[in-house]
């Protein structure tokens, strides 16, 4: 890392650590407190706290909200950890549930980051958003998967480095804060997401999304947790009643202003290109959300008309696991529902008769798969 590159400003700067064989690292500065935010994004913020509005009221008033959060915590998923290089799917991931069949490698990161996400908004009903909530989250993300060696749920006690595959950390472009810094700058990290400021609340999640991928305080995982916090915040923060939001899809796809806009903030002291990257995103993915929801709350409805045809109450539960997972099999009703493998089947028929449901391919062990297609593409497409 290039100290040069890295001048003083109020975020901090690049400096040698002591020792015969110090190295360059960055230094962060404590959050500002405060931040001069331009006419364009003030304009901006007005337009994203609108969306964002809308998609908490639409979240408020759905009579069953699990109905968004699992399909949408799996399109969050899937975005966050292909940032990271896997490949899984949407797809993949319900059928992998349907069928039982054992996960693969990218199933299994992006069930851990589902797994990540709802432990840690059940334990704030213990712990505030902490570093002690952030290693627990941390240790369920890492669980089993790649970078499960390098000491999930813990602090780093090594200097880590962040460049192409080969960097030392001389040659890399970026070095986190060496290890004995990180207790002071996460104190101030956990008190910055607790403190009622002047700052918008969205810019605060702005920064506090920023500071924690500049610390970058474990040696793996960083990208996906700090992801995860942008939205886990705004619902600690009770600006969303669940985690109805999906940013990582926009940041996937703006991937290189994304890595470019986090990191003019290190160079230049110049936060603004950042803050607008996550505004435009939450006001793009709020929208996204709203028209989703719509899509989904009313197949619900017609899944449930076409339930009542049935005349029997495991049909209406039927309709509640459709919309858990659009993808279904024989034994994921024998097992969810209690009922025998005919009244199952019969059950799959029937609602494939009523249009709700088409049968697919045989999945494995000769089960028979059916599928909601529309929903499946309400919730994929």
């Amino acid at each position: 890392m290039k100290m040069d590159r890295y001048p003083q400003t109020p975020f901090g700067r690049g400096r040698r650590t002591p020792g015969r064989h110090g190295h360059v690292a960055y230094f962060p500065a404590k959050i500002p407190r405060r931040l001069d935010l331009p006419a364009a994004t003030v304009a901006l913020l007005a337009e994203t706290e609108s969306a964002l509005g809308q998609l908490a009221a639409v979240g408020r008033l759905v009579p069953n909200p699990d109905l968004l959060i699992r399909p949408y915590l799996l399109r969050e998923a899937v975005s966050s950890t292909r940032i990271e290089g896997t490949q899984a799917t949407i797809g993949e991931v319900l059928d992998s549930d349907a069928t039982g069949a054992g996960p693969s490698a990218d199933v299994e990161e992006v069930v851990n980051y589902v797994a990540a996400m709802r432990d840690g908004l059940r334990g704030l009903d213990q712990l505030p958003l902490s570093t002690r909530l952030l290693c627990e989250m941390h240790r369920l993300l890492m669980a089993g998967v790649r970078g499960r060696e390098l000491a999930p749920g813990e602090l780093r006690t090594t200097q880590n480095w962040i460049g192409p595959g080969g960097s030392t950390i001389e040659s890399a472009p970026f070095v986190p804060p060496p290890p004995a810094e990180l207790p002071e700058l996460l104190s101030d990290w956990e008190r910055f997401a607790h403190e009622e400021l002047e700052m918008p609340l969205l810019v605060q999640n702005a920064l506090l999304h920023a500071q924690f991928e500049t610390i970058h305080p474990f040696l793996d995982g960083n990208g996906r947790l700090g992801r995860l916090m942008l939205v886990f915040f705004l619902v600690a923060r009770s600006r969303l009643p669940a985690p109805l939001l999906y940013l990582s899809a926009y940041l996937d796809e703006h991937r290189d202003a994304y890595y470019a806009s986090l990191q003019a903030i290190r160079e230049k002291g110049d936060a603004i290109p950042w803050v607008d990257l996550c505004l435009k995103s939450i006001q793009t993915q709020s929208t996204d959300a709203v028209q989703r929801a719509q899509r989904i709350i009313a197949l619900r409805e017609r899944y449930r008309e076409a339930a009542s045809a049935l005349g029997t109450a495991n049909a209406f539960d039927l309709v509640d696991l459709i919309c858990e997972n659009p993808v279904l099999t024989t034994r994921s009703i024998e097992n969810r529902l209690a009922v025998s493998r005919p009244t199952a089947l019969r059950l799959l028929r029937r609602m494939e008769e009523q249009g709700v449901l088409t049968e697919a391919e045989e999945g494995m062990r000769g089960q028979r798969r059916y599928v909601a297609r529309e929903l499946l593409d309400a919730v994929t497409g």
